[in-house]
């Protein structure tokens, strides 16, 4: 991350979205105009658009709101991690596990190799979305994470709920969605030898303000906070609410386990009572939505009655 300090630097100094000539940047981070001119290049391959008008400058299109650690942290957790330009927020942990704190996260600007569920990509643009990440320790084990992540996107539409939105809906097992597109996702990674303690990497990736410019880049209907609330500077708050709203549903799934929680899965289920399609690694079964068991399954009315199943990916009968 270091090689990127510049480029973050610059990135700081236009994130008014006034003009900033690349004699003025240049003389504020002692590098050169030329030097100025390469980075500008490299930053906008991160998803920025910047304007380069000749006499005025370098600026970007829309002021961007950049994340701050103090304004990010929640005084129950380690202070997070607040990270420039990285592979990815989950690997990054990963990477790290065996030095970190319980409760330790870390949050980045931008993803070179943001990941989804089932090896998907995930569309990361400079400044523009959430992309965080949270160590936890579970000292029962490997059982102990059954169905977590239904859990913890209990944890995110709550948090996001009380910024403000309303008519959010989960998509078995990890989608967060609003009107049927989806907002955000949440991925789970974790590390558990038997009879040990299992290590745990949440990762949740929202939407924010995604640029037009990247919807050939995503395979589905999506939205993001700016089109529901009209606003994007808010990825602090958000962070903060976050790290507020996992904190109380981590200890509480420490205590409890997902029965804490399956009222509420049920209550914000998206597919709930409809005809879906479940696609599993040897074919497709069909059925009526029924919520999810006791250990997170997702559950199927069909001809051959209640079936359980603990994987696949759910899309509307057509």
């Amino acid at each position: 991350m270091k090689e990127h300090t510049k480029k973050l630097e610059i990135l700081r100094l236009l994130s008014d979205g006034h003009f900033h000539s690349g004699e003025e940047l240049g003389e504020q981070l002692n590098i050169s105009r030329a030097a100025i001119s390469k980075h500008i290049n490299v930053i906008q391959s991160w998803g920025l658009e910047i304007y380069k008008v000749k006499g005025k400058g370098y600026s970007l299109s829309t002021p961007i709101e950049l994340l701050q650690q103090e304004l990010v942290s929640h005084n129950k957790l380690p202070k997070p991690e607040v990270l420039g330009v990285v592979d990815s927020t989950n690997q990054y942990l990963l990477n790290n596990m065996t030095s970190l704190e319980c409760g330790q996260s870390c949050i980045a600007e931008y993803q070179s190799a943001g990941r989804g569920r089932r090896g998907r990509s995930w569309v990361s643009p400079f400044g523009g979305n959430i992309y965080l990440s949270l160590y936890w320790r579970l000292d029962d084990g490997l059982a102990a994470t059954m169905g977590l992540s239904l859990a913890v996107g209990i944890a995110v539409v709550e948090a996001l709920e009380n910024l403000g939105c309303s008519g959010l809906k989960l998509k078995w097992p990890n989608d967060i969605y609003w009107n049927n597109r989806k907002l955000g996702g949440v991925l789970i990674e974790l590390s558990a030898q038997s009879g040990g303690a299992a290590h745990v990497v949440i990762g949740i990736g929202i939407n924010v303000d995604l640029s037009e410019r990247f919807t050939s880049e995503i395979d589905q209907p999506w939205v993001d906070l700016k089109t529901i609330l009209g606003q994007n500077h808010i990825r602090n708050k958000l962070a903060n609410t976050l790290l507020v709203s996992l904190e109380e549903t981590m200890k509480a799934f420490e205590c409890f386990g997902l029965s804490h929680f399956i009222e509420r899965w049920n209550r914000y289920d998206n597919f709930k009572g409809q005809e879906i399609s479940l696609q599993l690694g040897n074919g497709t079964v069909t059925g009526v939505c029924n919520g999810i068991d006791a250990q997170g399954a997702l559950l199927l009315i069909n001809a051959d009655g209640l079936t359980a199943y603990n994987g696949g990916e759910i899309s509307i009968k057509k």
